[in-house]
């Protein structure tokens, strides 16, 4: 595996992994392991997990997307929490760390792009998502009901309307009041459903145009 055959097949992707390699190239795996570490110590390669690449920029034709990169890095997982709703704009800050969560065991990776943080959810937990379009690009982002039940799942203690009110929540007017009851009790949780009603009831599910909580 010459470093030019590795541009011509990976120079168009915004990353890849060792098993394309395999199937790419007619070298054993511990031979292809070798070269790839010898190139991330080179600044040839850009190592972002272990198993995952991307070429530097200077041999890469596509840009890379952090939110994109989310949704490579660890699957299946879709990303949720305090990134999705600043993505929803429902919440005044911006969020670097990107949160994901997935079926699978917690993990988090730190590379050149961000800090990627997948939280784990049960199986039946993982619903709710759905493509946007992300500059150029599609991501996995979990809709506003999902995001928010998400966030007080993962973040433990009770949802009293005071620390609602400090998340500071805005165009709460884009949550479905049926939705995020019914996927409330989906999590059959009552600390859930109790944060979900006293949500409803701050931002009056029959008001209409932008709510600030």
């Amino acid at each position: 595996m010459n470093y030019g055959a590795l541009v011509a097949l990976a120079g168009g992707l915004e990353c890849f992994d060792l098993a394309l390699l395999v199937q790419a190239f007619d070298e054993p795996r511990a031979s292809i392991l070798v070269h790839l570490s010898r190139l991330v110590k080179a600044g040839k390669l850009v190592g972002l997990r272990r198993g995952m690449y991307t070429l530097p920029d200077t041999f890469r034709r596509v840009s890379v997307s952090p939110a994109r990169l989310a949704n490579e890095l660890y699957r299946p997982s879709y990303l949720s929490g305090p990134w999705a709703l600043g993505a929803h704009d429902m919440i005044p800050e911006r969020v670097v760390l990107l949160t994901s969560v997935t079926p699978r065991p917690p993990r988090t990776f730190e590379n050149p792009f961000g800090v990627f943080e997948y939280r784990s959810l049960k199986r039946d937990g993982f619903f709710g998502y759905a493509p946007i379009r992300w500059g150029e690009r599609e991501i996995l982002v979990a809709e506003p009901e999902k995001a928010l039940l998400d966030h007080w799942h993962l973040a433990p203690g009770e949802w009293t309307v005071e620390r609602l009110d400090g998340m500071r929540y805005q165009n709460t007017d884009r949550v479905s009041a049926e939705k995020l009851r019914e996927y409330a009790l989906r999590f059959r949780s009552p600390r859930l459903r109790r944060a979900a009603s006293r949500f409803l009831e701050r931002t009056g599910e029959e008001d209409e145009g932008t709510v600030t909580l």
